[in-house]
């Protein structure tokens, strides 16, 4: 049997995953990075991208939509808090571009500088979250 270590994403909603895994790879601010077995202990920021997880046993990869957030890896572990999490899979094209142009509008008909810069934040985040889907 290959090594593995417990795997936790996440994010304000719900826990995605919970499992053990052979290997992740996530997006960190610095740059991606792996997680194997007996890594050493360090937490660090994540950067909008693709966390790549590889599952005990079949060896498949299940991807994931990250925008942001913590991790923090040690030899027997890995969580990931996220500051939203998309299974890459499940993410429907048509519905974010339908968001965007929903929030593209928002953004147009804001009535103060504070909603104005709030829809402008979260209509970069939805760009992102097509790109990468």
């Amino acid at each position: 049997m290959a090594a593995t270590f417990q795997f936790e994403l996440v994010s304000p909603e719900r826990l995605l995953l919970s499992t053990e895994v052979s290997e992740v790879i996530v997006p960190g601010t610095d740059g991606e990075f792996t997680v194997l077995p007996n890594h050493a202990p360090m937490m660090t920021t994540i950067r909008p991208g693709i966390l790549s997880v590889k599952t005990e046993g079949s060896g498949d990869r299940e991807e994931y939509v990250l925008l942001g957030g913590f991790a923090e890896a040690g030899p027997d572990r890995l969580t990931i808090l996220a500051e939203e999490a998309y299974v890459r899979s499940e993410l429907d094209k048509d519905a974010l571009a339908s968001s965007i142009r929903d929030t593209e509008e928002d953004a147009r008909d804001a009535q103060t500088d504070e909603a104005r810069a709030l829809a402008t934040e979260r209509l970069e985040q939805l760009k992102t979250l097509e790109a990468l889907a």
